[in-house]
């Protein structure tokens, strides 16, 4: 299977059904998900879905949903995962559209439970076990920040989906290892449970102290987009702040990105780094057509990197699968667009000026990769940013800001 980027130029009205066989046979042949006219049977069909859904024809799209899982699995070939995934978020908001009129959008959606968020956590680590994807996020940033502390002895990292803190030990390594020891670190992570929060300082706690390290955490239950004062972050004069932000479709981490851009904005911090997924849909007249034809480009390529390294009957796929990549393609598919910044633009606009991610942290990413058991990621440098793709596909995009407000 390959992933290609295509044109996305779907009508955001009217009748798509025009284009629509010009569009899906492009997508097929592109895509080429195999050389069996079966996938591509199976893609025409979801194509075709999608197009009902999106002019609100539901009762054709139920009857072909019903198609559709009679002839692909979860279980199956990458082609017929990712198409079984894809039509169950594709009937998830049918049956939304039916009973409510409206689907919920994804920054509308409730925090997490506890136990949502232990087998989120869980999966998570899974994925990081069998594929770089997280691995290239966390060791990219740490390397990032690793070099602007430099000359800093006292640290303030404000992560803003804290998680379990698995990014965190490996900062801790390296910066344990400076000649000049720090006074200081302390995190302040962001998360939906106070007591996976308890738990996630309570780790990393014990992990600085086994380096020595002088530590400190401070649990903040909600997202950066809402709270009202930066004051509630606990800054310290004389701390360097460094802000990571990690994107991802599970839930939504920060709330509003207005509000969000405005905090960072006042807090000022020394360095922002940021991971962010290559979806580039957004409010500026993308449709729900073209939105989810850009997806499930996407998600194509993250399958069948899975499929490249771990066969049909593995476990761990079928978590990562089941568990990660199925909930942000429901998120995407089932819920209404959510304005979504334009970051690079964003924050330029209030002060912040890219930091080149060459030298170092690209040659460390690089290494991270050679060292890996994992064929066909690429890794590609551009005007100082770190995509890590799949085959022809980025898939995820690193950079770096620092706050230089102009005079």
């Amino acid at each position: 299977m390959t992933a290609k980027r295509i044109d996305r130029d779907y009508p955001s009205s009217g009748d798509p059904f025009a284009v629509k066989r010009r569009k899906d046979l492009d997508f097929a042949d592109e895509t080429t998900l195999e050389d069996d006219g079966g996938a591509i049977n199976l893609l025409s069909l979801l194509l075709q879905c999608a197009e009902y859904v999106a002019t609100d024809h539901l009762r054709e799209a139920s009857t072909l949903l019903s198609e559709i899982s009679e002839i692909c699995s979860p279980f199956g070939s990458s082609p017929e995962r990712v198409v079984a995934y894809f039509a169950q978020a594709l009937q998830a908001r049918v049956i939304s559209s039916y009973l409510a009129g409206a689907c919920t959008p994804l920054s509308e959606s409730p925090l997490l439970t506890v136990f949502q968020s232990q087998k989120v956590f869980a999966a998570l680590q899974t994925f990081n076990s069998v594929s770089p994807l997280i691995k290239f996020s966390h060791f990219t940033a740490n390397q990032a920040i690793f070099q602007a502390l430099e000359g800093e002895d006292s640290v303030h990292i404000i992560d803003l989906d804290v998680m379990q803190g698995l990014q965190w030990p490996g900062l801790f390594h390296i910066l344990a290892s400076r000649p000049r020891k720090l006074r200081s670190i302390r995190i302040t992570g962001f998360g939906s449970s106070s007591d996976l929060l308890a738990s996630t300082g309570r780790r990393l706690a014990g992990f600085a102290a086994s380096l020595s390290l002088p530590f400190e955490f401070h649990p903040i239950q909600g997202k950066i987009g809402n709270i009202i004062d930066a004051s509630q972050l606990g800054t310290r004069p004389g701390e360097a702040v460094v802000v990571h932000w990690m994107q991802h479709r599970l839930y939504d981490v920060t709330g509003s990105d207005i509000d969000t851009l405005e905090i960072l904005r006042r807090l000022k911090p020394n360095l922002v780094t940021m991971v962010e997924q290559e979806l580039s849909y957004d409010d500026g007249g993308s449709c729900f057509l073209g939105r989810f034809v850009e997806a499930l480009h996407y998600y194509s390529a993250l399958f069948d990197a899975l499929g490249d390294g771990l066969g049909e009957e593995s476990g761990e796929r079928f978590t990562v699968e089941q568990i990660v990549l199925a909930t942000e393609i429901r998120n995407i598919v089932g819920g209404k667009k959510r304005m979504t910044m334009r970051w690079k633009e964003e924050l330029s606009r209030v002060g912040f000026r890219p930091v080149s991610l060459q030298g170092n942290p690209a040659t460390q990413a690089g290494l991270l990769l050679g060292m890996l058991p994992w064929n066909g990621y690429t890794l590609v440098e551009e005007n100082g940013t770190l995509r890590l793709g799949w085959k022809d596909l980025s898939l995820l995009i690193a950079s770096a800001w620092q706050f230089q407000p102009s005079d």
